[in-house]
């Protein structure tokens, strides 16, 4: 299975492209898109589900055209938006045979698969409690669930993770983990560490470009030698934020210990440090400057 995309592009006023010149191939695993917010994530998230046509460009789907075809992409997709919507006095399993038959699944396979999906999620001891109640962290599991009702080849996630405490997002990383497996799932998402912890492959994404597109760690491999570390008065940051890409601070007695992305050694002290998913992140957005 692949997903092919070609020169994509989506103007939304006469001078202002939400996204152009994308181009981009994903084959199964975890596809984790990164930038921040405004980068344009949300748009190609938009188009892929077959939510909103491209103005330019194209989306291929085992070859198959999805402008002409969006079925051949509906029927094999699974979808949580940024901003998934429940209804408060439904319970679990009423709101996922709502979703089950909006799909088309028969009354007994969605039965079977909505137990299957409560089980995945760790949601059977709460099943039949309003959603108006659960947590942040439930209530995206229930979206996860829905999306996985028609045991999609390709999953899509908008910024899951917002607004979730700590094991909350722990818990929804380790799931997207657990079902990658032969499918296609693309994460999209402002949060580094996100995407540090489940993705086989990165798509950097600002200003509704996209920048760079690699594994893990061919990325960090670009950065050796590139990240260096040293101690600063406090009086020094406002300066040294102006002059480097600055990706860290620690404050200690004998001043702040900085980290800073440089491709040349930025002071006489600093010292080369191992690089991060996080260094690699600015370094790529801020423009390497």
């Amino acid at each position: 299975m692949q997903l092919s995309i070609q020169n994509l592009g989506k103007q939304y006023k006469r001078d202002f492209w939400g996204l152009k010149g994308f181009s981009l191939e994903i084959k199964p695993g975890i596809l984790g898109l990164l930038g921040p917010n405004g980068a344009g994530k949300s748009t190609f998230m938009r188009m892929l589900a077959t939510i909103t046509k491209p103005t330019d460009g194209s989306i291929l789907w085992n070859g198959s055209d999805v402008a002409k075809n969006p079925d051949a992409l509906r029927e094999v997709l699974g979808y949580l938006p940024q901003d998934f919507g429940i209804y408060p006095n439904l319970s679990a399993i009423e709101f996922l045979e709502y979703m089950a038959a909006i799909k088309g699944l028969n009354a007994q396979s969605a039965r079977k698969r909505i137990d299957e999906l409560l089980q995945l999620v760790n949601l059977v001891e709460a099943a039949r409690r309003p959603l108006g109640g659960y947590s942040g962290g439930m209530k995206q599991r229930v979206g996860i669930a829905q999306a996985l009702l028609n045991d999609p080849q390709v999953l899509i996630v908008d910024e899951p993770t917002v607004g979730l405490d700590p094991e909350e997002r722990v818990r929804f990383r380790n799931l997207l983990s657990d079902l990658s497996g032969e499918r296609i799932v693309i994460l999209s998402t402002h949060i580094v560490s996100d995407v540090e912890a489940t993705a086989t492959h990165i798509a950097l994404v600002n200003k509704g470009q996209l920048l760079r597109e690699a594994a893990p760690e061919v990325l960090l491999k670009e950065l050796e030698n590139k990240v260096w570390e040293w101690n600063v008065r406090s009086d020094d940051l406002p300066a040294l934020k102006q002059k480097h890409i600055l990706s860290g601070t620690i404050r200690r007695s004998e001043g702040v210990q900085v980290r800073v992305v440089s491709e040349t050694r930025p002071e006489p002290d600093a010292q080369n440090v191992t690089a991060n998913l996080e260094d690699a992140y600015l370094f790529f957005i801020g423009g390497k400057r």
